[in-house]
């Protein structure tokens, strides 16, 4: 059973830049865990990753939530302000039947994993570019 520990999360920005998410959070009843980082320790701006695992009638159903602020300051009044203007949110849901082998997840964790690559612009032109499938 994993610890609750924090976790680094690297970029696609020219010079990756990896960023350490520390867990904020631990709800014991639901099983749910939320691990944050802020570049400039404001709460506001938090980027978010949640993860929480159940099983349920012979699956073990995990979902993974990252969310991402874009804050920006406000200033009304000669007050400024800091503000959310935007979120990017993505979810992913795992469903993995008891009987599944280790061999046969991993498998499936790294076809997903792979299918965002940069290269496969199926799915990364669709995703970041908005593009539509033909």
């Amino acid at each position: 059973m994993p610890a609750l520990q924090s976790l680094v999360l690297t970029d696609r920005a020219a010079t990756p830049v990896a960023k350490t998410f520390a867990p904020i959070e631990r709800n014991t009843q639901t099983g749910v865990v939320t691990v944050a980082h802020s570049d400039d320790g404001s709460v506001l701006a938090r980027k978010k990753l949640t993860l929480s695992t159940r099983k349920l009638n012979g699956k073990r159903k995990t979902r993974l939530l990252l969310s991402v602020p874009v804050v920006q300051t406000e200033t009304i009044n000669g007050i400024a302000s800091p503000r959310v203007v935007r979120e990017i949110y993505i979810d992913a849901t795992i469903t993995f039947p008891d009987t599944s082998s280790d061999q046969e997840k991993k498998d499936a964790i790294g076809m997903f994993q792979s299918a965002f690559d940069p290269s496969k612009v199926l799915v990364n032109d669709t995703i970041l570019k908005g593009e539509t499938i033909w």
